[in-house]
C-alpha cells in the first residue's frame, strides 16, 4: 500500500455508534495513503481492545507497531470516557493492551480538521455562501452524528494548526416560539440542554416528539422517512433540524472568528441535498448587525469517505 521508505500504521476513528479502523501509509514527503476501512458497531464489543483485535485479525502479514486513534471524547486525564458510548480507556496502558509500541490519540473532530487541511479540493462540496475554497485563515469544523463534533482549523499556505474543542456541549439558544418550547421540553428531560441535544442523530427524535407530541419511530426509520420525505412530520422535523444546524454553525463561526465553515460528521452527507432548500443558510446569517459579514463566509462540506481515518493518519508525524 505504501511507497518505499514509508511506514504502515493502524488508524482508528471511534465514535458513539461505530468504530472504524484501517491501515495507512505514512510518508514525510507525501500525504497519507489510506487502506480499506473496517467498520464495527461499538455496541458489539465491550471495549476498544476487543474491537481493535477484531480488526487486527483481518490484517494480512505483519501487524503495525504504531497507531493513531481519533476518539469522540476529550483527550485529557488518565482515563478517557467516550461521550456517547460506554467505553473507557487509559492512555498510558493502551499501547500495551493492543500489542503496539505506540498509540497517538486525538479528538475525532480534531482528526476531521487535519483531514480538511490535507485533503484535495475534490474532497469538498460547496453548500452556500461565496464559492471560495476553504484554503486559508480560520475555519470552523462541525458536524452532527451520534453527537455534535466541533473543531477549529487555522490554515495557511505552509502549515496548519488544529484546536480541539467540545463545542457541541455549549448551551442551546432558541430562535422562535417552537424552539422555546423545545428547550422547555428538553430541560424537563435532561436538566441542562446543550446544542448536541438538538443537532445530532438523537436530536431529530426530540424535534419529532415536540412537533407531534408522540413517540418517534426508531432512529433509523425516522431518519430514512425524514430524508425520503415519506412522513410529513419526520420531514418537518428534519427541516427544523437543518435550521438549527445553520444557527449553530453561525454561532460557532462568530466564536471562532471563522473565514469559512466546513461541515462533516456521519449525518452531514446524508442531508446535504436538503440543506440548500432548508432554512440552514437563512439561520446561518441571521446574526443581527453581523448579517452582512456572515453572508460573506463560505460553507463547504467535506465529502471524503473516511475523513476521521484520513485525519488520524494526517495528524501522525513519523
Amino acid at each position: 500500500m505504501a511507497a518505499n521508505g514509508s511506514e504502515i500504521i493502524a488508524v482508528a476513528d471511534i465514535g458513539g455508534t461505530h468504530a472504524r479502523f484501517a491501515l495507512a501509509g505514512i510518508d514525510r514527503d507525501a500525504g497519507p495513503e489510506l487502506g480499506e476501512a473496517v467498520v464495527l458497531r461499538t455496541a458489539d464489543y465491550p471495549d476498544l481492545a476487543s474491537a481493535y483485535e477484531a480488526f487486527a485479525d483481518q490484517i494480512e502479514g505483519a501487524r503495525p507497531r504504531r497507531a493513531s486513534f481519533a476518539l469522540a471524547c476529550p483527550i485529557r486525564g488518565e482515563t478517557l470516557k467516550f461521550t456517547n458510548n460506554p467505553w473507557t480507556l487509559r492512555p498510558k496502558t493502551l499501547a500495551a493492551e493492543l500489542g503496539l509500541d505506540e498509540v497517538r490519540l486525538l479528538n475525532d473532530f480534531g482528526a476531521v480538521a487535519h483531514a480538511a487541511a490535507k485533503a484535495d479540493l475534490s474532497c469538498f462540496s460547496h453548500i452556500c455562501g461565496p464559492d471560495r475554497p476553504p484554503r486559508s485563515g480560520v475555519i470552523s469544523i462541525l458536524g452532527p452524528g451520534t453527537g455534535l463534533g466541533v473543531a477549529q482549523l487555522i490554515l495557511d499556505a505552509d502549515d496548519h494548526r488544529v484546536v480541539e474543542t467540545e463545542g457541541g456541549h455549549i448551551d442551546f439558544a432558541p430562535h422562535d416560539a417552537f424552539e422555546d418550547g423545545l428547550l422547555v421540553r428538553l430541560r424537563e428531560k435532561f436538566g441542562r440542554v446543550s446544542i448536541e441535544r438538538v443537532v445530532s442523530g438523537p436530536g431529530l427524535e426530540e424535534i419529532f416528539a415536540a412537533l407531534s407530541d408522540a413517540e418517534p419511530p426508531d432512529a433509523p426509520a425516522l431518519w430514512a422517512a425524514a430524508i425520503a420525505g415519506t412522513d410529513d412530520v419526520a420531514r418537518a422535523a428534519l427541516e427544523r433540524f437543518c435550521a438549527c444546524l445553520g444557527a449553530v454553525a453561525g454561532d460557532l463561526a462568530l466564536v471562532h472568528g471563522a473565514e469559512a465553515v466546513i461541515l462533516a460528521g456521519g449525518l452531514a452527507p446524508r442531508i446535504a441535498p436538503l440543506l440548500a432548500e432548508s432554512r440552514f443558510a437563512e439561520r446561518f446569517v441571521a446574526k443581527g448587525r453581523y448579517r452582512e459579514m456572515m453572508a460573506n463566509i463560505p460553507i463547504w462540506m467535506i465529502v471524503h469517505p473516511q475523513p476521521g481515518l484520513f485525519g488520524a493518519a494526517a495528524a501522525f508525524r513519523p
